[in-house]
């Protein structure tokens, strides 16, 4: 069923206290570890600004020396075209009871050209039609070209042919099916993003592509968390645009969260390491460590991101606590390559999927949950807080063809 088409669509597999320095084993050049730390609060214009985070200048080891260090910063490409910053948008004012309802009308009408998608061509494909061979083949392609992956497509068409072939089937019938299926799949991949109170700080890795929305969503979490009563510290470590860290300040003087940041082009890792021993020394509950946009090909970048991790954990073998990767739903399936590629140099151990109101390819998130079984914590579809929210792998399910609520 559906072979020749399958194989030619997909026969290859996805491709995927006095100067700043970072941890013992890692070090900077001289320009970066002389660069002080600042830090922006809410409160800047009621109080003079607080002094530099002091760090310790660690000792070179045998692995990485000075010289090796500056060879690596020598091969650094060069910083790409600044953009300007996104202004944080605030959360709209409603009601708790209202929330939930409100929330999955957003998500309705975010999901809407994906499910437009699949709607439309289950209606074509089945009206007042019988399932057999030729209906399930247009069917398992359409759910092809909807991003949901082969393994579902498979997976919804034998489930249906077992109950229903040679049978009259409706659109609607079909949509229902695809939306348990959908569920079905998504469902043990819920999981919120908690911090762990017997962690101080809990750390965060935020890592993904350029525009994914990493920055935007280090905001929207910091509101949230707050909103549960943590307390938590942002650190600037995309220290490649001076956009993105003109952004994260502005989201910490938005939420009170103070902002560790360093001037543009400074040691990412470095940058990492003296957050983290001041969200220690505050005993901050939550620190959000922004990265670099970053092509899942570009090694030196990739390397980068291995290091900061490195570097964490010589303040906590535990840490990262969270590497969350953030991915844009327009860009379907290349989605799979990037989880691929982030995975296998930071261990991602959870997704956030942005910009699922733009595109009709919202359907990749089932095939990354069927490749990856990486948790899901939040989706987003707008600007504001309120337009990212845990995962529902019902809500999504429903949403994303079309089936309606209960």
């Amino acid at each position: 069923m559906a072979k020749n088409f399958l194989t030619g669509l997909f026969g290859r597999k996805d491709k995927k206290d006095d100067q700043a320095t970072p941890a013992p084993d890692e070090t900077t050049t001289p320009d970066d570890a002389a660069a002080p730390t600042q830090e922006t609060t809410d409160h800047a214009d009621a109080a003079p600004a607080p002094e530099p985070v002091p760090m310790a200048e660690p000792e070179p080891t045998p692995h990485e020396t000075p010289q090796q260090n500056d060879a690596k910063a020598e091969q650094q490409p060069a910083p790409p075209a600044q953009e300007a910053p996104t202004a944080p948008a605030g959360p709209p004012q409603q009601s708790g009871g209202d929330k939930k309802k409100n929330w999955f009308a957003r998500l309705t009408s975010g999901l809407s050209k994906s499910s437009t998608k699949i709607s439309d061509g289950v209606a074509g494909i089945f009206t007042k039609r019988k399932l057999d061979s030729e209906t399930i083949e247009e069917l398992e392609e359409l759910l092809i070209t909807a991003d949901l992956g082969v393994a579902a497509a498979e997976r919804i068409t034998d489930a249906l042919a077992q109950d229903k072939f040679d049978k009259e089937i409706s659109d609607e019938e079909v949509r229902a099916a695809l939306a348990d299926e959908v569920a079905d799949t998504l469902r043990p991949l819920e999981k919120p993003l908690a911090a762990d109170a017997s962690r101080t700080p809990h750390i965060i890795l935020m890592i993904g592509v350029n525009g994914a929305g990493k920055t935007t969503t280090i905001g929207k979490l910091a509101r949230k968390f707050q909103d549960d009563g943590k307390s938590v510290m942002l650190a600037a470590g995309d220290t490649f645009r001076a956009a993105a860290i003109e952004q994260l300040t502005a989201w910490g003087e938005r939420t009170g969260a103070p902002v560790i940041a360093r001037e543009v082009g400074a040691d990412a890792a470095g940058l990492a390491f003296d957050a983290v021993k001041e969200a220690q020394k505050t005993s901050v509950d939550v620190l959000l460590i922004d990265t670099a946009g970053r092509l899942q090909n570009k090694s030196a970048l990739m390397d980068e991101l291995a290091k900061i991790v490195r570097v964490l954990k010589k303040l906590d073998e535990t840490a990262p606590h969270d590497v969350v990767l953030v991915l844009d739903a327009t860009v379907g399936q290349n989605a799979i390559s990037q989880a691929q590629a982030f995975s296998e140099i930071a261990g991602v151990t959870g997704l956030v999927m942005t910009k699922l109101d733009g595109t009709a390819r919202g359907g990749v998130l089932v095939a990354l949950a069927d490749k990856f079984k990486l948790p899901i914590h939040y989706v987003g579809v707008g600007e504001s807080v309120e337009d990212l929210q845990p995962f529902s792998a019902d809500a999504f399910a429903k949403a994303l063809t079309g089936a309606g609520i209960d």
